[in-house]
């Protein structure tokens, strides 16, 4: 995840490098508690359906694993599914992490929270609640295949931040709906809306055959355009949105040419902090265990599997580099080829989304075939 917001700041209140902790805690694990959902998205990663999907960890299963990710030091779960509202003991589940000491999330697309749950949402203390809109009205609804998905969801958050809960919009940015992200900042600042969490499409379940989809390259810097400018704007203004991308670290990389270009005297120090934080995570500070028990390096990786919290713990899975995709994914640097290993800010984006490299060209250390930067931008000589 980029925090766009987090760096803007920098830009307003420089703060010195501090280096890394030798001992960092475990990952941000996203867990798919349920297959289940309501809707049949077109971009959803874990091909999820209506319907009940066997083999599914238990609740006393789900909570043997919580506790030793508590003692793997893993500091923040996201709740998430399917939709995980189906799921009868989510509040159960929600509280133990909460009582723990977990920093919960909940990942929802919003359609079923509604007047009858909302007191047991509120209730269950969730840090944060992420609702997922690709586009105003009939867009959302086209790709949610639902008809009214868009009111419900819209319903939902209003209800969540009529309790106080913090709220957010993810959007998945594509081809088909890259024209509605101007109207959906302006309804983040019309509702009052906490986070925006722009998501580039990536190469995984229906994802996966539906990337034909994907944003052109020149629509999705358009897109990061935007989100710069509208929360330099924010930042200027004295609101506090907060401003996030996920699936593209070239997003780094494309934030420092905008500092270059509006801000010269402080790329020294944007390229100092991008560069400590280090582009992608996935295997290192982001996990993601699915629905049967299987762990994965994140959440577009469900073809391949590490192992299963049933069989072994989720902390010996997590370090056991005999995996050679885990191994390659927590080399310092990353062995990565083509125009990623040739570029000059690889210790910004380390190499971009390794995913979306295996599903196109079935090497997962082919260049990644998302980044949007022009070879003259990295300091590739080469087309």
């Amino acid at each position: 995840m980029f925090r766009i917001s987090q760096f803007m700041q920098e830009l307003t209140r420089p703060t010195p490098l501090v280096p890394r902790r030798n001992t960092p805690p475990g990952p941000v694990v996203i867990w798919n508690l349920i297959r289940r959902c309501n809707l049949t998205c077109k971009h959803c990663y874990s091909i999820s359906a209506d319907k009940d999907f066997p083999g599914e960890l238990s609740g006393a299963e789900v909570f043997r694993v919580t506790e030793d990710l508590k003692r793997f030091r893993v500091p923040v779960l996201i709740l998430s599914g399917g939709e995980p509202l189906l799921r009868p003991d989510i509040f159960d589940i929600a509280q133990c992490a909460k009582e723990l000491g977990f920093y919960v999330g909940l990942s929802s697309n919003g359609t079923l929270i509604d007047p009858t749950n909302i007191d047991a949402i509120a209730a269950a203390g969730f840090d944060y609640v992420g609702i997922s809109l690709d586009g105003i009205g009939a867009t959302h609804d086209a790709f949610r295949r639902m008809p009214g998905a868009f009111d419900a969801s819209l319903a939902g958050i209003r209800l969540c931040r009529a309790r106080g809960i913090k709220v957010g919009i993810r959007f998945t940015l594509t081809r088909d709906n890259a024209h509605e992200l101007p109207l959906l900042l302006q309804l983040t600042e019309d509702e009052g809306i906490d986070k925006f969490y722009l998501s580039h499409l990536n190469y995984a379940g229906r994802g996966n055959r539906n990337r034909r989809d994907d944003a052109v390259h020149e629509a999705t810097r358009r897109a990061m355009d935007l989100l710069f400018d509208t929360c330099w704007l924010d930042l200027a203004q004295g609101r506090r949105r907060e401003f996030v991308t996920g699936n593209n670290d070239a997003d780094g990389v494309y934030m420092l040419l905008w500092v270059r270009r509006n801000f010269p005297r402080l790329e020294a120090h944007m390229r100092e902090k991008l560069a400590q934080w280090g582009g992608n995570a996935s295997g290192v500070n982001v996990a993601n265990i699915d629905n049967l028990g299987n762990v994965h390096p994140d959440t577009m990786w469900w073809n391949h599997t590490l192992g299963n919290v049933r069989e072994r713990p989720f902390s010996e899975i997590w370090t056991d580099t005999s995996d050679p995709i885990l191994a390659g994914l927590k080399a310092k640097p990353r062995k990565v080829g083509g125009r990623c290993g040739a570029c000059r800010y690889f210790d910004i984006c380390g190499g971009n989304t390794r995913v979306r490299a295996w599903q196109v060209s079935g090497d997962p250390w082919a260049e990644d075939p998302g980044c949007y930067l022009e070879d003259e931008e990295i300091g590739v000589e080469y087309a």
